[in-house]
């Protein structure tokens, strides 16, 4: 160890340890220190030195503490339990963080908004909502964070990595949480309950999106057109309509579709495939959506109603036409001459006025038509 004889020179050990003073001072930063041994530790701060190396990984740290808690990452030892519900930790300083999700203590508070957090690095992490401080930047893209954390995650997106792996099905993942939330899967674990109607949820942001249906919050909206949402994926559905973007295609085909669930249902009509079967009738379907529609068939369920005029329909897109009888909403407009319609149906229809497109064809005498009901008239005057 190196000596200091300028900082150290003079030194007397004060008689009273409340009015001690801080003899040691870093010649770097200028902090001073009461305690050799703190003075030593900080000085490693700056020097970079880590001598203290765990003979498992290689790891080096620069405090002796830290590498017997990261040793505790090999072993699997959590000598640090609560003695509320028995969980068990590794660092005790953990487990002091986690009793107050008991307790409910909140000790450090936000000077600007007052908003009081468990942990200190949490309330250090909110700061920088109001200060927009982002320090950590990742050396690939560029993009910054205010968090270390969030870096992490999001170095995961140009490496692949996903070191979180699930000990029942193997699957892995990129961030912990997602696994946490996958785990429930499995044990079929619902620890998130609305307070309001009771249903229970495997992941807080699912209970929170639910929570929107009770307030009738929609805080994304849409910077082109106004229209709010109650979730973010939703908004960036939404947005496809303006920017006309179709990022899912079919590799069988080529067509592209704005909405995931849109291709994979279209794939069936490659396939062929209708795994959803109906237990009354038999009949099967390529799309479980269209079998909950089909059951309302047998049961007479119609659970979307008209708040205008009380009108029940048995999909939710049938109730949507019908509201535009009301507002004389007409969102379909014809490209050539500008007419509006209230139904997409209506535009097709309107539109083979300009093309001469004429799609039914009477099998019998071969006459086109451009309208089906005009085939059928025909068919039934033959």
């Amino acid at each position: 160890m190196t000596n200091y004889p300028v900082i150290m020179s003079n030194l007397t050990e004060p008689k009273n340890p409340d009015t001690r003073e801080k003899p040691y001072s870093c010649d770097v930063c200028g902090k001073s220190f009461s305690g050799k041994s703190n003075w030593t530790i900080h000085k490693r701060i700056h020097t970079g030195e880590r001598p203290y190396h765990c003979n498992i990984c290689g790891k080096t740290f620069s405090q002796s503490n830290v590498l017997t808690k990261h040793r505790r990452v090999h072993t699997g030892e959590k000598p640090y339990h609560c003695d509320i519900c028995g969980k068990s930790f590794s660092d005790n300083g953990n487990l002091t963080q986690h009793k107050r999700i008991h307790t409910g203590e909140k000790p450090y508070h936000c000077n600007i908004c007052g908003k009081s957090f468990s942990c200190n690095s949490h309330l250090t992490s909110h700061k920088r909502l109001h200060t927009g401080e982002k320090p950590y930047h990742c050396d690939i893209c560029g993009k910054s964070f205010s968090c270390n954390g969030d870096l992490t995650k999001h170095k995961r997106t140009h490496t692949g990595e996903k070191p979180y792996h699930c000990d029942i099905c193997g699957e892995s993942f990129s961030q912990k949480s997602h696994m946490t939330s996958h785990k429930r899967i499995h044990t079929g674990e619902k620890p998130y309950r609305c307070n309001i109607c009771g249903e229970s949820f495997s992941d807080n942001s699912t209970l929170t999106r639910h929570k929107r249906i009770h307030s009738g919050e929609k805080p994304y909206h849409c910077n082109i057109c106004g229209k709010s949402f109650s979730r973010n994926s939703d908004l960036t559905k939404h947005k496809r309509i303006h920017t006309g973007e179709k990022p899912f295609h079919c590799d069988i085909c080529g067509r592209s579709f704005s909405r995931r669930n849109a291709l994979t249902k279209h794939t069936f009509t490659h396939t062929g495939e209708k795994p959803h079967h109906c237990d009354i009738c038999g009949e099967s379907f390529s799309h479980n959506s269209n079998l909950t529609q089909h059951k309302r068939i047998h049961t007479g369920e119609k659970p979307y109603h008209c708040d205008i005029c009380g009108k029940s329909f048995i999909e939710s897109g049938n109730l949507n036409r019908h509201k535009r009888v009301h507002t004389g909403e007409k969102p379909y407009h014809c490209d050539i001459c500008g007419k509006s319609f209230s139904f997409s149906s209506h535009l097709c229809r309107h539109k083979r006025i300009h093309t001469g497109e004429k799609p039914y064809h009477c099998d019998i005498c071969g006459k086109s038509f451009s309208e089906r009901d005009v085939l059928t008239k025909h068919q039934c005057r033959i």
